[in-house]
């Protein structure tokens, strides 16, 4: 019988290192904004909903073992191997992806038999491709108005300039399921002027576009006082070191490369947008 979803689930984290737990809780702040909800157990006494655990700690592993004896209680390990233990693992290095789609896997199919199935499945999520009639659904142009009714007040405004359908389209796919409400820009006229009308808590800025480019208006978003607390991240094909000092000298505050890692675009997320 398939467990009772519910919005929060509570997850048990059992050994790891330091820096892997900084970067769980990264994880598990951004998970914040999705549906279903993952939070770290910090309550003694009280059961998790899902145990998260460093295969590689046999320590870890042993106290699994104790707490979870009935394997009533699904289990994520991390490592290079399950132990013994019939729960799936996924390997190092931690994958954030991987790990909410191990967790969202493991409230719908909570046995081991069924979770290791599908973990040998996973993959990183890929956008569906485009309808040909779904253009509007990144089309750019005016931005939406904040008391619009489909806009989520409390959620934080992202704005997308990117003359490239198929990189808003992307953007779009990665953004909706962590409760933003975007806009998308196509120029970086459209852009200025889309600043000029709202707060947005980050913008994702291609370089290279119609009429003036990325690094001219980020200096004019950093230019203006009201934008001061705007993240801009500069959305590229061009790596070079030149290019990112470019980026550093216009005023922004991070810059991804195109095609842009999914793994790197959630820790930017993270890294820049309020999820308190």
């Amino acid at each position: 019988m398939a467990a009772t979803q519910k919005d929060t689930y509570s997850v048990e984290v059992i050994g790891f290192s330091q820096t892997e737990l900084m970067a769980l809780a990264s994880v598990f702040d951004l998970s914040s904004r999705r549906v279903p909800k993952f939070v770290r157990n910090t309550k003694a006494g009280t059961p998790p909903d899902i145990f998260l655990v460093d295969a590689n700690d046999m320590d870890a592993i042993k106290l699994l073992l104790e707490r979870n004896a009935s394997e009533q209680t699904p289990a994520v390990l991390i490592g290079d191997s399950n132990r013994g233990t019939r729960w799936p693992v996924l390997a190092r290095p931690i994958r954030w992806m991987k790990l909410f789609q191990a967790f969202d896997m493991a409230i719908a199919a909570p046995s081991a038999e069924s979770q290791v199935k599908t973990a040998e499945a996973l993959t990183p999520a890929r956008p569906a491709p485009v309808p040909a009639n779904a253009a509007s659904n990144v089309q750019a142009g005016t931005p939406a108005p904040g008391a619009g009714p489909s806009a989520n007040q409390e959620a934080d405004w992202v704005l997308v300039v990117d003359d490239n359908q198929t990189v808003r389209e992307f953007m779009k796919s990665k953004l909706a399921a962590f409760n933003f409400n975007v806009d998308y820009a196509e120029s970086g006229e459209q852009a200025i002027g889309f600043t000029g009308q709202k707060h947005y808590a980050c913008i994702f800025l291609d370089v290279v576009m119609p009429g003036i480019d990325g690094y001219q208006v980020c200096k004019l978003i950093k230019a203006n006082r009201s934008a001061k607390k705007t993240a801009v991240v500069m959305l590229t094909s061009k790596d070079s070191p030149f290019d990112k000092i470019r980026g550093s000298m216009s005023g922004c505050d991070a810059y991804l490369t195109k095609p842009v890692d999914e793994e790197k675009l959630l820790e930017t997320i993270a890294r820049f947008v309020s999820t308190s």
